[in-house]
């Protein structure tokens, strides 16, 4: 019978959180699909590995018999992919849109100098992966918006920061503004991604900049076209990096400059004994920030020409 690892990983975070909610929250997948996975699992296996309560999930005995035969299993893995990509001297970088940008070219010209011999895979993430890959260590080193949900259990450097401005749709009255103050957006109803939690939700409503006003959700979004199209329908607004008027462009959404809000942060994060390459990759991040910040700020200056 073959298993796929991402059910045991999911069976894992199940049986360690007791709960599906926090267990979803912890994969960044929704609870409806996770309850999907844990289904399929238990069809597969053809047994019962949990029973719900009102106080969570509860481990059956055979539920118990896996669990602990799964980490010692996942570890096993996980050791094999990594020889297997050290062997064949392939770093693989998570990336979320409007990360990696202009220069990254340089960052991955840089580093195969540095490491002859090396290439580097690229992986672009979903919206609903704040970590890009990191989390469920699908990549050792990544490009993503800082503050990110669990950074602290990452190693991060912030590599350059750009503007926030508002995703308004084109016939919104505020949208033929130059920029736009941020209280005179509060009341307005806001369009957020299911990952929105903790710090990353903070900082992507500005909680600490609405001078306690209620945040009014108009609609929930996971994928790029899904969330500019509620803001173009009209649903509501969402403040957005400035790179986004360029990454996703579209003649019903405009983007305004905000004043009142701080600045979004781009970082490079990777997992804790990650190893001497990408140790090398990210010196290659932070040397060309330090050293050529004109193709950074002419890829943010570009989303306002």
């Amino acid at each position: 019978m073959d298993v796929d690892t991402r059910l045991l990983r999911y069976f894992a975070a199940i049986a360690q959180e007791g709960n599906l909610t926090r267990a979803a929250n912890q994969l960044f997948v929704s609870q409806p699909s996770l309850t999907k996975q844990l289904r399929h699992l238990e069809s597969q296996l053809g047994v019962r590995l949990f029973t719900r309560s009102s106080t969570g999930m509860t481990l059956t005995d055979a539920g118990h018999a896996l669990a602990e035969r799964v980490p010692p299993v996942l570890a096993g893995w996980e050791a094999a992919v990594s020889e297997t990509r050290g062997a064949a001297r392939v770093l693989r970088v998570g990336f979320l849109t409007s990360t990696a940008n202009a220069a990254m070219q340089d960052v991955v010209t840089a580093f195969r100098e540095l490491r002859p011999g090396w290439r580097v895979d690229l992986r672009q993430a979903q919206w609903s992966d704040p970590t890009a890959g990191l989390a469920a260590e699908e990549v050792p080193v990544a490009l993503l918006r800082l503050p990110f949900p669990g950074d602290e259990s990452f190693e991060a450097r912030v590599l350059f920061s750009e503007p926030r401005c508002v995703a308004l749709p084109s016939a919104h009255p505020l949208a033929g503004r130059d920029e736009i103050a941020f209280p005179e957006l509060w009341d307005e109803p806001v369009i957020v991604a299911p990952s929105l939690k903790g710090t990353w939700r903070e900082h992507w409503l500005a909680l600490s900049e609405r001078d306690g006003r209620e945040v009014r959700v108009g609609a929930v979004a996971e994928q790029p076209d899904e969330f500019l199209g509620a803001i173009a329908a009209g649903h509501g607004i969402a403040l957005v990096p400035a790179s986004t008027a360029h990454s996703y462009p579209r003649p019903d959404v405009v983007h305004v400059p905000v004043s009142g809000v701080s600045p979004s942060e781009v970082g490079v994060a990777w997992l804790p004994d990650a190893g001497e390459v990408v140790a090398d990759f990210v010196r290659c991040c932070l040397d060309l920030t330090q050293s050529r910040r004109t193709g950074f700020d002419a890829y943010v200056a570009e989303a306002w020409s």
